[in-house]
């Protein structure tokens, strides 16, 4: 049976140890500022409990919601899953099965979308290869990474482009060298071919 959205006090409801999916830095801070800016959007889209208040949907919303200093939240109760069930459904409420239609977004504020959480691709209309030539760096490469001494510009398709920008902050957020897999992956790649 699943109960219908209630405001539930903070103190009850419990975070998932199992949540696989986290919201980091200046993205949370977003969250937590979107909440205060428009706590409607949490009636709208309740947290999502099991029948002992432990989350199934919303970990880093309740974090987020505690942040901005609510003391209670609007909850959904879905008491009837089993222990699969809840696992099933932690992982695929956090899939991210759609991507934007850059497209459809142009006749949007970039300002609104941007300040409501989105990144927006950064197109540059001329590329700017100086910094993978030879010889000393330059004041480009100042702005990456210390342990940076090269780069290689990678070219996406619009409609990947925020797929792939996400792939890139998880990676590197798990402490990855993505040059390294990149360069991996092209090397299985050429000795199959």
């Amino acid at each position: 049976m699943i109960k219908y959205a209630q405001q539930t006090d903070v103190k009850k409801i419990k975070l998932n140890p199992d949540n696989p999916r986290v919201i980091k830095d200046d993205a949370y801070q977003r969250l937590v500022k979107s909440i205060q800016e428009f706590p409607e959007m949490l009636e709208l889209r309740p947290i999502v409990i099991d029948e002992n208040g432990v989350i199934l949907g919303g970990n880093m919303r309740y974090k987020a919601c505690i942040d901005a200093g609510l003391t209670k939240v609007p909850t959904v109760q879905a008491s009837t899953l089993t222990e699969e069930q809840k696992r099933e459904f932690v992982v695929k409420d956090n899939l991210p099965y759609g991507e934007w239609d850059w497209e459809a977004l142009q006749g949007w504020d970039d300002k609104n979308l941007t300040d409501w959480g989105l990144d927006l691709p950064q197109f540059p209309v001329t590329l700017d290869y100086t910094i993978l030539k030879d010889g000393e760096p330059n004041h480009r490469q100042s702005e990456m990474s210390e342990s940076v001494v090269k780069a290689i510009q990678i070219e996406f398709a619009l409609e990947q482009y925020q797929e792939a920008l996400d792939l890139i902050r998880y990676f590197r957020s798990a402490g990855a060298n993505i040059g390294t897999m990149i360069l991996e992956f092209l090397k299985q790649q050429k000795t199959l071919s």
